[in-house]
């Protein structure tokens, strides 16, 4: 009788355990690109929403924060606002003995900001690459008032310094820079500095006007939308990507595919970046 009651209590035990196997979370992180931060956030509630079993992790730091956790094994997936790295990519081809994925996501019109009472409304891109490389230091330089332009900016971890810098700056950024750690923060000190500019993802731009930019000084100036993301007038775009260290199996796979949706590119737009199509 005793063993009986041992054998039956051994199977009840082992029904459990298969149970809250099959009712397990799964979790999946996310980290990187501070441009993306609010997006993935969008995109992880909507998912989880769906897929109650599921957790998704959303965090920033940067883009160079996520691939170096990419590298070292502690997120699945890697948010970037500039394309990988050769070197990146060849470190986690020796570390794990894979090819690194990339998917592009969104894209996003980079967005140059001004105070609402700065008198400039335009610049061309070489005016923006003179300004932040300290070459142009006063605004009636560029048709302002005079006063001296205060400079903000991404910390070198960002993607999105990297890419103002390869495509705008074109060579060093001036020492007067001042860094801050999100597009949020740099938004926020424009709002609060008539001559001051900085740059960042389109999304964050609330309290600021942005700045129309121009291909060079004959161009009209021209402001990020859908339109002129797509069909390629405003200067200043590019894609955000994600980075998996493989091709992404089970809930990463599900979530991965409902992101490049038609319901998760519905979040891109409402979210104030562009779709892919």
């Amino acid at each position: 009788m005793k063993t009986t009651k041992l054998k039956i209590a051994t199977l009840l035990l082992v029904l459990i355990v298969i149970g809250c196997g099959s009712n397990e979370s799964k979790k999946i992180t996310v980290k990187g690109s501070d441009t993306l931060v609010i997006l993935s956030q969008k995109w992880a509630e909507g998912f989880m929403k769906k897929n109650p079993k599921t957790t998704i992790q959303v965090t920033g730091g940067g883009s160079g924060v996520g691939i170096a956790a990419l590298i070292n094994g502690s997120t699945d997936i890697a948010n970037a606002s500039r394309p990988i790295k050769p070197g990146e990519m060849d470190q986690i081809k020796e570390k794990y003995k894979a090819n690194v994925l990339e998917i592009a996501c969104a894209k996003d019109g980079l967005s140059v900001f001004l105070n609402k009472e700065n008198k400039v409304s335009e610049l061309t891109i070489e005016q923006l690459g003179n300004i932040y490389s300290g070459k142009i230091t006063n605004w009636k330089e560029v048709g302002g008032d005079d006063a001296k332009i205060r400079l903000y900016g991404r910390e070198s971890s960002s993607g999105t310094f990297e890419f103002f810098k390869e495509h705008v700056v074109k060579g060093d950024f001036s020492k007067y820079v001042q860094s801050l750690p999100g597009t949020a923060a740099i938004v926020n000190a424009v709002n609060k500095d008539k001559y001051s500019v900085g740059y960042g993802g389109a999304a964050y731009a609330e309290g600021v006007k942005d700045c129309k930019v121009k291909k060079d000084a004959q161009s009209e100036g021209v402001l990020p939308s859908a339109a002129t993301i797509k069909d390629k007038t405003y200067p200043i775009s590019r894609y955000l990507y994600m980075y998996l260290r493989e091709k992404p199996t089970g809930e990463t796979k599900d979530f991965i595919d409902w992101v490049l949706s038609p319901e998760g590119q519905k979040l891109v737009v409402e979210t104030g970046y562009f779709p892919l199509k």
